[in-house]
């Protein structure tokens, strides 16, 4: 097995919890919701947001329903942000699986998103605890925010790596901020410790999207994601900021800012972030962030949890998809 099999085998009966509680949240009176549905939840994933919250609630010894609880509702809201990216990008596949638009249609993916959303805000409801509530509906404006922030930098061209920080901190840092923090107030934690794993989700979230990010600079159908979609959309990320803003050549500069780009301008603009060693650079920066994570990981002393936390951190920042 993998290092992320391996942590999935060992938190097995936590997921299967999980899972059976997602299955009954989603379950209704409609047989078509429950037809598209149960055809969705065949394909998981590897979970690693709620695996977060459990791993939290662990490190501090209150792992409890709620907690699990808490962890199916955030991986509902995850899956509904997902649902509706696919209707808004108009895309066919996730990860080598069809999505509900390409199977049914966009008005179906947006009303199961639609009740994925609304089912992650009852189980958070269902915690009773408004520390958990707060955080559920917290994250859903900031992955919104994050989203606008994107489309506004595309937009008006806003080339910088601070604004870059700030879209990935919001779109995907904050969820895996969020997941720690609900893992921590079920185990009733909100003293200094809650801090530092709230800064070690943010790094984990931003090891994560930079990592995402590399992989549009090269072809690999395991990825599920054309080479170039980011620039397709008018996304200039962290390779190609580093090479824009070192490589001294207008031209580059000018062809990024462009509306709409050809193949060719794509591929160049690629073959450019590459040559100027974007590349490298955005790995030296996960290398940077990785670093901190783990000094903050082992201020926790030495637990079962702490391993595990950052065996996930390397899988992010190592994996191949």
């Amino acid at each position: 097995m993998t290092a992320i099999e391996d942590i999935r085998h060992s938190l097995r009966n936590e997921l299967a919890e999980l899972n059976a509680l997602i299955e009954r949240s989603l379950d209704s009176s409609n047989q078509l919701m429950n037809q598209v549905i149960s055809n969705y939840l065949q394909h998981k994933g590897k979970q690693l947001r709620p695996m977060l919250v459990i791993l939290t609630a662990k490190l501090f010894d209150g792992l409890n329903r709620n907690a699990i609880t808490a962890a199916a509702s955030v991986e509902m809201l995850h899956n509904a942000s997902l649902i509706h990216d696919d209707v808004v990008d108009e895309s066919s596949t996730r990860h080598g699986h069809d999505t509900i638009n390409a199977i049914w249609d966009n008005h179906i993916a947006v009303l199961v998103g639609d009740f994925f959303v609304s089912s992650s805000l009852q189980l958070a409801i269902g915690t009773r605890d408004m520390r958990v509530i707060d955080t559920i509906a917290s994250l859903g404006k900031l992955l919104s925010l994050g989203e606008m922030d994107q489309i506004y930098n595309a937009r008006y061209h806003q080339l910088d790596e601070e604004a870059y920080f700030k879209i990935i901190s919001h779109k995907t840092a904050s969820l895996f901020v969020s997941c720690v923090s609900m893992g921590a107030y079920c185990a009733n934690v909100e003293d200094d410790r809650l801090t530092r794993i709230r800064r070690f989700a943010e790094l984990f979230g931003l090891c994560f999207q930079i990592k995402d990010d590399i992989f549009d600079y090269f072809s690999d159908e395991k990825i599920g994601k054309p080479t170039g979609n980011d620039l397709r959309e008018g996304k200039i990320t962290l390779p190609l900021l580093y090479a824009l803003a070192t490589g001294g050549d207008n031209e580059m500069l000018e062809l990024s800012r462009k509306e709409v780009l050809t193949d060719k301008e794509i591929a160049d603009l690629i073959e450019y972030a590459k040559a100027k060693g974007g590349i490298e650079y955005a790995e030296r920066t996960m290398d940077r962030l990785r670093n901190e994570a783990a000094d903050i990981l082992r201020s926790f002393g030495d637990k079962p949890e702490v391993d595990t936390l950052m065996a996930i951190l390397n899988y992010v920042i190592d994996r191949d998809n």
